[in-house]
């Protein structure tokens, strides 16, 4: 069959052929018609994900839209280690895949699944998120961040507070749903009493966060007020990307004084089913909720020469 293959983690992988799969007990093989290039797949692909596999040569690919041997279209996701999901045929656990509604079209599913699953599933299985809350998104610009907050308000969060590098970046997230937009480049102490403020009056409850780094260190040093006998209000703290930052500082004593409850979400800390589920959930609503994502759709075998373009569309791969 062809693929996109990975000969070399430090190079993007070449159109070529590669060995189709048969499939085993529990599995079932996809015709693939789209997969989406996210920043898990080059992560993986480059072998510098926490889940990179470490045989060469692989198909990369996490998820994608195809075909059943029975003709049903749906999303699938986790192929067998080797052969993902930028191939004319993947191979898959029966579980790991979903149908896909008649009003949403094979490249918006395979662009929309993963962004829009990392806000659904870290909201209702991580969080546990319930409709009335204020949910705060650290990190609410890109693909990610700005369906999080259409989801959130979707789910029934009673307020959405987003964050961004500055105020030009935050321009336009009202009209996807924010209530209130925080540019992280304020003065220090500006940026902390906006934080406290999210917390204390707003009383945001769950926050998702896509960078970690030092705005993620000055919110959760910001959850805490000395509520004395009292007690802090529980604060649901969803750790999703990392995109300024692998690691902060974290004393023990600003667990002990306040309601944070730190969690991540993603590979591992939810399972492969839930992860499926959650990108159901996203699909059913692109209609209901007007869920959108700027796609652009190339055929797979231009992958060696697209595969680092950068831009504000999601790739999606065709077959």
């Amino acid at each position: 069959m062809k693929a996109a293959v990975v000969h070399d983690f430090n190079a993007p992988p070449r159109f070529g052929d590669f060995i189709t799969p048969v499939a085993e007990p529990g599995e079932t093989i996809i015709q693939v018609r789209a997969a989406a290039l996210s920043q898990l797949v080059k992560a993986q692909a480059s072998g510098r994900h926490y889940s990179s596999g470490k045989t060469l040569p692989l198909v990369p690919g996490v998820d994608g839209v195809g075909l059943l041997p029975d003709g049903r279209r749906v999303y699938f996701a986790f192929p067998r280690k080797l052969f993902g999901s930028m191939a004319q045929t993947s191979v898959v656990q029966r579980e790991n895949c979903v149908d896909i509604p008649d009003d949403v079209d094979d490249v918006t599913a395979a662009a929309i699944a993963n962004p829009g699953m990392s806000s659904w599933a870290a909201l209702l299985d991580r969080a546990k998120f319930v409709p009335g809350e204020t949910v705060l998104i650290n990190g609410a610009t890109g693909v990610s961040g700005r369906l999080a907050i259409q989801i959130a308000k979707h789910l029934g969060a009673a307020k959405v507070i987003a964050t961004g590098r500055n105020k030009q970046t935050i321009l336009g997230l009202e009209a996807l749903g924010a209530d209130i937009t925080i540019p992280l480049d304020l003065p220090a102490d500006a940026l902390k009493d906006a934080f406290r403020e999210a917390f204390h009056q707003h009383q945001a409850s769950v926050v998702l966060d896509y960078l970690w780094g030092p705005s993620a260190e000055c919110l959760l040093h910001c959850a805490t007020g000395n509520a004395g006998h009292l007690g802090e209000p529980q604060i649901r703290f969803v750790q999703i990307g990392s995109l300024t930052g692998n690691n902060i500082s974290l004393p023990g004593s600003l667990l002990r004084s306040s309601g944070l409850e730190l969690m991540g979400s993603g590979l591992g800390s939810v399972s492969h089913a839930g992860l499926v589920r959650a990108v159901g959930g996203v699909l059913r609503a692109v209609g209901s909720a007007g869920l959108s994502i700027a796609t652009e759709a190339v055929p797979l075998d231009a992958v060696q020469s697209t595969w680092q373009r950068e831009g504000a569309s999601r790739l999606v791969f065709t077959l």
